[in-house]
């Protein structure tokens, strides 16, 4: 996937938020060079802004069609105005966003787009490019890295607990707890831990930067991506769900509150 905005907070954010629901992600910072990657290296589909500075999306559409590019295109606007939409179209776009919009809004009207070039591939079949996740040629047309803050710098590592998971060689393992992101399974010294996705993602990126404090909007840009319907005490509230279950049964506590700051993964000596 292609995703083509000028603002650098808005590619970032959108590669997170796609990553984390299960695309290979590619930046352009302007019109310009969306083209030379689409040229050089075709994606499965385009998530195009409109306005931008150098070459406007309406440009770069008109431009592939003009290739005999069919790609799929979703174009994404502040202005919700209907000339606007309707130019869009007209240039070849797919279908129109219109800013601000929810993240899950958007990954939706991406898989509808991608089973309509693939007929036959369900939702939950994965993508019409059968990619999934944001490995290989996932970084920023600036060059920035693969992942950005997705995972962050991995923390100390601790014993693992008594009965590590089957097949966690590669787990995240803080003290007692132990997470396989490949199984996207939880463990506190052994014991299954009930987690729900965002549950799991959030205690994950906390776990990678054990010892580092986070921000709330480091978690909410980690862990929620480009979504602008998620209220400004999601993570309190999913810290809440979390200490829950991780001490469930007496455990020490796990994840700390640094007032006035954000939050932190350690384990208590």
């Amino acid at each position: 996937m292609l995703v083509v905005d000028d603002d650098a907070a808005i590619r970032r954010s959108l590669r997170r938020g796609l990553r984390l629901n299960g695309f290979a992600v590619e930046l352009a910072e302007g019109g310009g060079r969306a083209l030379s990657l689409m040229r050089e290296q075709p994606a499965d589909v385009v998530v195009l802004d409109i306005s931008m500075p150098d070459v406007n999306g309406i440009q770069v559409c008109q431009a592939l069609r003009g290739d005999g590019d069919d790609v799929p295109v979703l174009m994404l606007s502040a202005r919700d105005e209907t000339a606007d939409r309707i130019a869009g179209l007209q240039a070849g776009g797919d279908d129109y966003l219109i800013k601000p919009f929810a993240l899950q809004e958007l990954v939706l009207r991406l898989d509808a787009l991608l089973r309509r070039r693939a007929p036959g591939r369900s939702a939950g079949g994965g993508r019409a490019d059968g990619r999934v996740g944001g490995g290989q040629g996932d970084g920023d047309a600036h060059g920035t890295a693969a992942g950005g803050h997705a995972s962050g710098p991995a923390g100390p590592a601790g014993a693992a607990g008594p009965a590590d998971p089957p097949g966690s060689a590669h787990a995240v393992r803080v003290g007692g707890l132990v997470m396989n992101p490949a199984t996207r399974e939880a463990h506190r010294d052994g014991v299954p831990l009930p987690l729900t996705r965002r549950e799991f993602e959030l205690l994950l990126v906390l776990a990678r930067n054990a010892g580092i404090v986070l921000t709330r909007d480091q978690l909410l840009e980690r862990v929620w991506g480009y979504d602008f319907e998620v209220r400004t005490d999601a993570v309190d509230t999913f810290i809440s769900y979390l200490r829950r279950k991780t001490e469930s049964r007496g455990e020490p506590r796990l994840l700390h509150t640094v007032r006035g700051v954000g939050f932190v993964l350690r384990e208590e000596k």
